[in-house]
């Protein structure tokens, strides 16, 4: 096992730079998920790693030794591929123990690492089907298992769940986690699915336009995004985002309402609220809102409504749609009037120029 550190990394494409000068330091034997949208760099980054993209500038160090110039059998790195790679004509087995079979070591040495993968991943009655005969999920488990025999310092996994239906994917992540956790290989995990990435990580690198826009554990990003992009991202349902204006006194004023603010600056702002942290309050107790749309989930009730107030609450409308989500079931239907009150202790607020978060 190996730590993975990336300096000032760089990727160009001729003239159009994709990846700005990245610092990321990932621990030994830590799962660290690249997120963000797509085109925001975090595969080219892990094809960094591999090898499999030539780096433009920086340095990427496996241990105590950059590899820059290293291809990507001597960097020892397993790679895990969103579209599975098996060789159809090979059974299991011989798909698991293929870079074994490359690599000329002995063919008890590959049985018995073949087994012990199977073993771990729950393949061991289909060692010998072909990939056809096998489920999304089993094939996955198949990919797996190739990485895991080789026993690399690094596990690579670029969107491995992208092509399994929302059931298997929960299933499947969790299957990872619980992998990582018994075989402590440093891991690094892509994947466009925020959830994915708070679910399964020691600590989360957000991207956007190629350049990291934070860096921290799951609950980290989740309680204190550094600004609007990531607050944004992290999260689901997503943060509710409106125009305020903070008024010294520990309150803001949003619309023609004063909420509590927690800052007793002056500034124009942006007042965030998870939809989790905002509740239903007596009338005249909050946001004065109209409800659009009941969304009952059994364990939760979504409520979709539209803020409305006397000033601009977001540029070019005199309305703003939030989403609230309440741990209850609740009497209200669409055209109802509801005052909406958001905890306290849970306001995020950020510049409403740059977008930074405010203290």
């Amino acid at each position: 096992m190996a730590s993975v550190t990336l300096s000032q990394v760089v990727k160009n494409y001729g003239s159009t730079k994709v990846v700005h000068g990245v610092d990321i330091s990932i621990n030994d034997g830590e799962f660290c998920v690249l997120v963000g949208p797509s085109g925001c760099g975090k595969s080219t980054l892990l094809r960094m790693v591999a090898g499999l993209e030539e780096i433009s500038g920086g340095t990427v160090a496996i241990g105590e030794r950059a590899v820059n110039e290293l291809p990507p059998k001597e960097r020892d790195v397993a790679m895990v591929f969103q579209s599975y790679a098996l060789y159809p004509h090979m059974t299991v087995r011989d798909n698991m123990g293929f870079s074994l079979m490359l690599a000329k070591r002995p063919s008890a040495e590959i049985a018995e690492r073949v087994n012990q993968a199977a073993e771990i991943l729950g393949l061991t009655p289909y060692l010998d089907r072909l990939p056809k005969q096998l489920s999304g999920g089993q094939r996955q488990r198949v990919a797996m298992g190739r990485a895991i025999v080789r026993k690399p310092q690094v596990f690579l996994f670029d969107e491995p769940l992208s092509n399994l239906d929302a059931k298997l994917r929960v299933q499947m992540r969790t299957e990872i986690k619980a992998l990582h956790q018994r075989l402590k290989v440093t891991s690094i995990y892509v994947t466009h699915d925020q959830i994915e990435a708070m679910t399964m990580a020691d600590k989360i690198v957000v991207l956007k336009d190629g350049r990291v826009e934070q860096i921290g554990a799951p609950l980290e990003l989740y309680d204190r995004p550094q600004n609007t992009f990531v607050a944004g991202f992290i999260g689901s349902p997503a943060m509710n985002f409106l125009r305020g204006k903070l008024n010294g006194d520990g309150t803001a004023t949003v619309g023609s309402t004063r909420l509590p603010a927690g800052n007793s600056g002056t500034a124009e702002v942006t007042y965030g609220i998870r939809p989790e942290h905002l509740s239903f309050g007596n009338e005249g107790d909050g946001l004065k809102a109209t409800v659009d749309v009941v969304e009952p989930t059994g364990a939760d009730t979504m409520v979709v409504a539209r803020v409305v107030g006397g000033d601009k609450l977001v540029a070019g409308t005199d309305h703003h749609e939030v989403q609230i989500v309440l741990r209850d079931r609740v009497a209200v239907k669409s055209g109802d009037t509801v005052w909406l009150k958001p905890d306290a202790a849970r306001v995020h607020l950020f510049d409403a120029g740059s977008g930074k978060r405010l203290g």
